[in-house]
């Protein structure tokens, strides 16, 4: 009797590991971000090698907006709560939510690349300046690609999310662009720190 019991209990045994199992889309994300931290880790090892070598650091004239700089971390910071908060709508089934707190995010993170290109326009160096130039640019500019990319995947999300039929089973999909958009905020605050605080 016993036997027969635990045979009948496997099939439902291997259906919850099977509910407990991270979806595919959610691993390839995962380790797609995990390239993603590599090439920025070598991107900031580039940084302080160079800042290791150039005496001062940033060079005399060099100037750039921390107090700006730091408003628009804030702002990308409160995008990332947006879309946090998008998530949450989903896993519950409320696709009119999803699709405002997406939104809201896809704005703050437009202000944010307009404030990049600005701040690109404004400075008083430029790549070939000097190392600091070259460093800054490269760091601050690999980034707005990436949030660039990061808004085009929440046009994506938008789009896919109009059709009434998009609901809570569509979880993993939100969450994959929000692991994304979380990485991309953290790679911003290691930038900020970096480059406008740390002198």
């Amino acid at each position: 009797m016993s036997a027969v019991t635990d045979v009948a209990l496997e099939p439902s045994a291997g259906v919850s590991r099977q509910a407990q199992r991270a979806p595919i889309l959610t691993i390839g994300m995962v380790v797609w971000l995990a390239s993603e931290l590599m090439f920025f880790s070598s991107l900031f090892a580039a940084y302080f090698t160079l800042r290791s070598v150039n005496k001062p650091w940033p060079p005399k004239g060099t100037h750039i907006q921390v107090g700006l700089a730091a408003t628009f971390t804030v702002v990308l910071i409160l995008s990332s709560a947006t879309m946090q908060l998008g998530v949450r709508a989903i896993k519950r089934g409320d696709r009119r939510a999803l699709r405002l707190w997406v939104l809201a995010t896809l704005v703050l993170g437009a202000v944010f690349v307009a404030n990049q290109f600005r701040e690109y326009a404004s400075v008083s160096f430029t790549m070939s300046s000097n190392a600091f130039g070259s460093a800054f640019f490269v760091l601050t500019g690999f980034h707005t690609l990436h949030v660039i990319a990061g808004l085009i995947l929440m046009l994506v999300l938008l789009a896919r999310a109009v059709p009434t039929s998009f609901g809570a089973g569509e979880t993993p999909s939100v969450e994959v662009v929000s692991y994304y958009w979380h990485f991309v905020d953290v790679v911003w605050i290691a930038l900020f720190s970096t480059i406008y605080l740390l002198k």
